[in-house]
């Protein structure tokens, strides 16, 4: 395991290295004053910020303390900025080549302070809106359904990644919004932890405060398997939340199956367990499953609704046109495949950079006919 995180940080560390110094190439083409002032300093600094994310990010799987937070956060916006400062700068070399293919003066310096404005304006933007949770209401018809779930809401969160960046004033506030919004139960489907050094008891505490009548259910996401699972599985419990354990339990009538992430991944054990989970085609049933994969298997299994999390949506691009290739149409949104309904969330919060451009957190609230 050790070896394929080291491994994976040196891939992703090279590949910083390398945007990096396109930055910086680029800017000190474009802003000609970097050559003559304080060009050590911008060098030193550059190289710095490139190797922020992942130092930061490998201090945080072993530490959880006020230092560490403020260095993950400030590592995460900057990686955030960078995805844009890239993108901006490939556009800055794009427009002053055609602008000096076609005859046309081209000034460096606007062009450059143009793009560099347009990248804040991105990042802030990103920031601002990843911090407002909208409420996204669905209605879903299930065949079969039993008369009592008619009319009842539930709510879904999913990937809170609460860790460094989200921490305990974030899932107060989450709990805080479903208290109000009064759902009948609530669902997380997975990656409610982002998997680092974390209190893990102190950021299950507020789901002891959730009032939904039909009780909280939780399966793992792939965060929660970076280790052990146990401790996370362990502190819910003590706080009310009920973890669905690869298996299916009524609720009032409504059959709920709940699969871990890790035990999602291979189809054949995917098939497996849901084979074992007995589900009755004759009566309408929920999954909870972290990521939107295997279709086909729990179509075959006679479940009537998945509900999923994991894509994020992207976040921003361009991992929005990404995920969207990964995942097609089941990358977001409300989708049905067969006799399957699929509902795949954006997410409530975030991982890495704690920004949001083209998509929005989200809680959904489902109300079943």
């Amino acid at each position: 395991m050790r070896r394929r995180i080291a491994i994976f940080a040196l891939i992703v560390q090279s590949i910083l290295f390398l945007i990096h110094f396109f930055l910086y190439a680029t800017w000190t083409f474009f802003w000609d004053e970097a050559r003559s002032q304080g060009h050590l300093t911008l060098q030193l600094t550059i190289a710095v910020l490139s190797v922020s994310f992942v130092s930061a990010s490998l201090l945080g799987i072993r530490y959880f303390n006020s230092l560490v937070r403020i260095y993950y956060t400030i590592s995460a916006v900057w990686l955030g900025f960078v995805n844009f400062g890239f993108m901006a700068a490939c556009a800055c070399w794009i427009f002053y080549g055609g602008l000096r293919i076609f005859g046309f003066h081209a000034d460096r310096r606007l062009l450059a302070g143009t793009f560099l404005g347009l990248v804040m304006l991105a990042t802030l933007y990103g920031i601002v809106n990843a911090s407002w949770i909208r409420v996204k209401k669905i209605t879903v018809k299930l065949p079969n359904l039993p008369e009592s779930w008619r009319g009842r809401v539930v709510a879904q969160v999913s990937d809170l990644h609460l860790g460094h960046i989200q921490n305990l004033a974030f899932i107060r506030r989450i709990v805080a919004s479903l208290k109000r919004l009064g759902p009948d139960a609530v669902f997380i489907t997975g990656d409610l932890f982002d998997g680092v050094a974390a209190d893990v008891d102190r950021l299950s505490k507020p789901w002891a405060e959730t009032a939904a009548p039909l009780g909280t259910y939780f399966i793992t996401g792939n965060h929660e398997e970076f280790s052990d699972r146990t401790k996370y599985l362990d502190a819910l419990r003590r706080y009310g939340v009920r973890i669905l354990d690869n298996e299916k339990i009524i609720v009032d009538g409504l059959q709920l199956v709940g699969v871990h992430d890790r035990d999602s991944a291979s189809t054949e054990r995917f098939r497996s367990l849901l084979k074992r989970a007995a589900v009755d085609r004759e009566r309408a049933s929920v999954l909870l499953v972290h990521e939107p994969r295997h279709l086909s298997v729990t179509e075959e299994a006679g479940i009537s609704l998945q509900l999923s999390g994991h894509t994020h949506r992207g976040q921003f691009f361009p991992f929005t046109r990404i995920v969207s290739g990964i995942y097609k149409q089941y990358a977001y949104g409300l989708q049905t495949f067969g006799r399957l309904t699929v509902y795949t969330t954006c997410g409530t919060g975030t991982w890495g950079p704690p920004m949001r451009v083209g998509t929005n957190p989200e809680i959904v609230l489902i109300r079943f006919e």
